[in-house]
């Protein structure tokens, strides 16, 4: 965070500067289109990397003529603004922070945007953007490939001159061999006939017989930890209580094709069961976590953690159920959800040597299918699908072990044929998050659910389909009245009693409207409600805070 003394003078060497690559100013006095803010974002971040900025910046609520005037913005930013963006940009990048500052009794917002990070260009909705001096366009192609070519420099394929095979581990080589034949098996009859340094150099863990940064972090010693410095390699395993509080934890080292299995040790994989067969008294017994998906969590974590950070890979418990597996460093690919669909390797990864070395030992996927995998056990367990979260410059991936919602469950159940992209939907659908663009016109066009795309609920028909009375309930509290019902409740009221405060409304009607409404949603349709009677000059805003009928609001009230 910028302090507000040294904001405000920063505002002031603005206003004295043109418009570039890094800057622009707009206006904006209700705001802009969420996609024009994104391709905005795109651009600055992209030109700010290729300026060696730290930053550029985008400002609301001055004219983008020079010399600068203040108008002022109306723009109230989102709760979710950071978030709903980060979901649609490359490697989740999004604002870093949102300055609010006055000047001569006007508002003005300075956005924050970071620079894209080095080798990643930012892209939002598949398409890169830059600027031409004050334009944002299209990123050219040569603007491309000089951020690409800042990934050159792979960390992990780095030699460490003072490291020697002596500090790897025995045991890790012994099962780093194993893994390799079962990887590659046209090299099974061989490799009998190779010492430890020929099976280092052919699994493309050395390089020429030097020891590298990955023959260190997947087969060197505990005591060798040092010769990584300063970078760090660990894992921290954490339970944690429903609350949230820690109960137990331990931090493991290397050599990590040994120690990810003592993590995985220390997770509680205990069996799971469920009836959802009405038929039938017996229950599906299962493990909690399929095994698959914790391997391919925890080794993604090993294999895109930025070691340069100098943190732990972090492991997390919870014992309602849930898993968190959080490694520092930016998402590269566009989204979860583009992986998902195009189901092909990555073009780019942050430690290529690394990931090379772990895909012949056997431990991760890199044809792409690692992730959606993942994603297809859980559809098959009937159980909601991971959630990533890429904020804080980090990759946060979360792994239900249960099921929430048995509705849910019996939806999969009922309609297996279903594509993933559309469970990815309806899974957002019973966590009770927003869908895109795509998501939005998928499942309404299959009928599966109504409402709005930021507040959506199961339709008729699939609650219809699904049979349970307390659906059928749901349903209808997530069906809105018209807003005359609403505008009706409003009238009454302040009839009634002569007149009515903003909080008196909001308790009125907050438990009236949806449920599928968020408690600012809520807000802001009440908000919304009144602002159209007191167009229709049905209410005023009187004296002492409170609406008051108007003669028109009275006739409509009698009418009533």
């Amino acid at each position: 965070m910028i302090a507000d003394t040294h904001i405000s003078q920063l505002l002031d060497t603005f206003l004295t500067r043109r418009e570039d690559e890094v800057l622009e100013f707009k206006e904006a006095k209700k705001g802009l289109q969420t996609d024009d803010l994104r391709k905005y974002i795109s651009a600055l971040s992209n030109e700010a990397n290729l300026r060696r900025r730290e930053c550029a910046w985008l400002i609301y609520g001055i004219s983008d003529k020079f010399p600068r005037k203040v108008v002022g913005t109306e723009y109230l930013v989102p709760v979710k603004l950071k978030q709903d963006i980060a979901g649609s940009m490359t490697a989740g990048l999004t604002i870093r922070e949102v300055y609010e500052v006055e000047r001569n009794g006007k508002r003005v917002l300075m956005f924050q945007i970071p620079a894209a990070p080095k080798g990643i260009p930012i892209a939002w909705n598949g398409h890169y953007f830059g600027r031409n001096g004050e334009s944002t366009c299209a990123l050219s192609i040569d603007k491309i490939e000089e951020i690409r070519r800042q990934t050159d420099d792979d960390w992990s394929a780095g030699i460490i001159e003072d490291a020697t095979i002596d500090d790897l581990d025995p045991q890790a080589i012994a099962v780093a061999k194993v893994e390799f034949r079962k990887r590659n098996p046209k090299y099974a009859e061989e490799m009998a006939d190779w010492d430890d340094a020929t099976f280092l150099n052919k699994a493309k863990l050395t390089r020429r017989g030097k020891i590298t940064r990955t023959a260190l972090i997947l087969l060197g010693k505990d005591e060798a930890e040092h010769l990584l410095s300063p970078a760090v390699a660990k894992i921290r395993w954490n339970l944690k209580t429903v609350k949230n509080e820690d109960k137990d934890y331990e931090i493991f080292g290397i050599p990590f094709i040994l120690t990810s299995e003592d993590v995985y040790r220390k997770i509680r994989n205990l069996k799971f069961r469920y009836i959802l067969n009405e038929q039938s008294l017996f229950p599906e017994e299962l493990l909690r976590y399929e095994p698959f998906c914790i391997r391919e969590l925890l080794y993604n974590c090993i294999a895109h953690q930025d070691y340069t950070k100098r943190a732990r890979i972090n492991v997390v418990e919870f014992e309602d159920h849930h898993l968190i597996f959080s490694n520092y460093g930016t998402f590269i690919p566009l989204s979860i959800e583009r992986v998902i669909q195009a189901n092909a390797p990555e073009e780019s990864y942050r430690n290529p040597f690394l990931v090379e070395a772990m895909r012949n030992l056997n431990m991760i996927e890199t044809q792409g299918g690692g992730i959606r995998k993942v994603y297809t056990f859980q559809r098959n367990r009937l159980f909601p699908m991971p959630d990533y979260d890429f904020s804080e410059g980090k990759v946060k991936a979360t792994l239900p072990g249960c099921i929430i919602s048995e509705d849910f469950a019996r939806l999969l159940q009922q309609d297996s044929e279903l594509p993933l992209q559309t469970v990815l939907a309806l899974d957002k659908v019973q966590k009770q998050q927003p869908l895109n663009d795509e998501e939005w016109k998928d499942v309404k066009t299959r009928g599966l659910v109504e409402g709005r795309k930021t507040a959506p609920y199961l339709s008729h028909n699939t609650v219809e389909m699904l049979e349970t009375d307390e659906l059928k309930e749901q349903y209808i509290r997530n069906k809105a009245f018209d807003n005359s019902y609403y505008k009706k409740l409003i009238l009454s009221y302040i009839y009634e009693w002569e007149h009515a405060t903003l909080p008196q409304l909001e308790q009125l009607l907050t438990n009236k409207l949806p449920d599928s409404y968020t408690p600012v949603q809520k807000k802001r349709k009440i908000s919304n409600l009144l602002a159209e009677l007191r167009r229709d000059e049905c209410i005023i805003w009187g004296s002492g805070k409170v609406w008051q009928l108007t003669t028109k609001g009275y006739e409509e009230r009698l009418k009533l």
